[in-house]
């Protein structure tokens, strides 16, 4: 019974180092300027009096430490005004794709159990390669092509299509549906950013490993690192935190379930390309580990050399700026702002307004979660997102 109880409270030990926040110090003692770093405030306060959006909150983490997490304006408006807290939990929309997807298919990767060299039709029997239309040749997508978006795929899919033909949720039909549309191009000369890249990820992942995307996610990335307020699905304990996204037709607003459409629709909340919900101190400590080689208070979800091959534009796609599962300089990357490292910053944006930027040349990282699509898909974030970004890059002083 004794030896009982000591596991147990060893168990309970190590729990709780593992949920340990991100140590807090002051922006002097992380190298940065506090005043200079105040100038997010004033940027972050228009932009919820210009009416872009309800609220935020910023999170700023120097060198694995947590310089910065403040809440500005309303959590909702619709059916009641709350205020934003820095607990707020957010959906993510599609910063899912490296946090809940790439994260995870990297370390198959790094255990030998996937190639990225490998053919897409590998993993999925029945997907089509690219057909040049005029000599008939084919060219097989591979995995790498989807995590840099140099597939081909078109950008989404015809939810409402495949919901009156095949039903929803239908997980299947909607693969079904990508292994055999139109490629928009031949693999690796384009680059045209895709949803439906991450879904087959996604039914990669789970055809390898045997289990949901979001079971895996949950198991090896999200508690390994002590993320308390990230999941899938979130559960009905969690509403409370949660920040509502758009208003719907009966007047109800969506709250704790996803708004991506392939993902609430047809995958159930399941979804490669969206659907994970976190809040700013969880994001921080993925940070914190992404700018340490993989490891965060011991903890560690990815090898030094796989992050760094999955963080860096590889040589084939240099000029699309994309590296495996995050944007580095591609056109969809000006969150990034002016004056982190042009080409080793890394991050990625959601539609609902989220986004999150890591400069590991200076250990700088930058989250900044706003519900632009509350109470209706009327936000900006474009310009809000490089803005704050440049003002915390002209904080870091050494």
């Amino acid at each position: 019974m004794k030896k009982f109880f000591f596991s147990l409270i060893l168990l309970v030990a190590s729990f709780s180092i593992n949920a340990q926040p991100l140590q807090r110090v002051t922006p002097e003692q992380a190298g940065m300027d506090s005043k200079r770093l105040e100038n997010t405030d004033n940027i972050i306060n228009e932009s919820i009096e210009k009416g872009e959006i309800p609220g935020a909150v910023l999170a700023v983490v120097r060198d694995g430490k947590m310089v910065y997490l403040k809440a500005y304006g309303n959590k909702s408006l619709y059916p009641a005004k709350e205020k934003m807290t820095v607990n707020t939990i957010f959906d993510l929309a599609s910063v899912s794709k490296p946090v809940g997807t790439a994260i995870a298919f990297m370390q198959l990767v790094e255990q030998g159990k996937i190639r990225l060299t490998d053919n897409v039709s590998m993993y999925i029997p029945g997907f089509k390669p690219w057909v040049d239309t005029i000599t008939g040749r084919k060219i097989e997508i591979r995995v790498a092509d989807l995590l840099t978006h140099t597939s081909g795929l078109p950008p989404y899919a015809p939810v409402a299509t495949i919901v009156e033909t095949s039903g929803a949720p239908n997980p299947a039909a909607l693969m079904e549906w990508i292994s055999n549309c139109e490629r928009d191009f031949k693999p690796t000369t384009n680059f045209q950013y895709s949803c439906l890249n991450f879904v087959t990820l996604q039914n990669i992942l789970q055809n390898v490993t045997g289990m949901k995307l979001m079971d895996y996610s949950q198991k090896n990335v999200f508690d390994v690192l002590g993320m308390k307020h990230t999941t899938y699905n979130p559960s009905k304990e969690l509403f409370k935190f949660i920040a509502p996204t758009e208003k719907q037709k009966d007047g109800s607003v969506l709250l704790g379930r996803v708004h991506d459409p392939i993902a609430n629709i047809l995958n159930d909340g399941n979804s490669g390309n969206a659907g994970v919900f976190s809040n700013a101190e969880d994001l921080a400590i993925l940070a914190a580990a992404l700018m340490n080689g993989g490891e965060y208070n011991g903890k560690r979800v990815l090898g030094k050399l796989t992050l760094e091959t999955m963080t860096r534009v590889p040589e084939n796609v240099k000029k699309e700026g994309r590296s495996l599962g995050w944007d580095n300089y591609s056109a969809y990357a000006s969150n990034n702002g002016n004056l982190f490292h042009p080409e080793r910053t890394f991050g990625h944006t959601g539609y609902t307004g989220t986004s999150i930027v890591i400069d590991p040349v200076s250990k700088t990282a930058v989250i900044l979660l706003a519900n632009r699509v509350h109470p209706e898909d009327k936000g900006s974030v474009v310009r809000l997102r490089a803005l704050v970004a440049n003002a915390v890059a002209g904080s870091v002083i050494k």
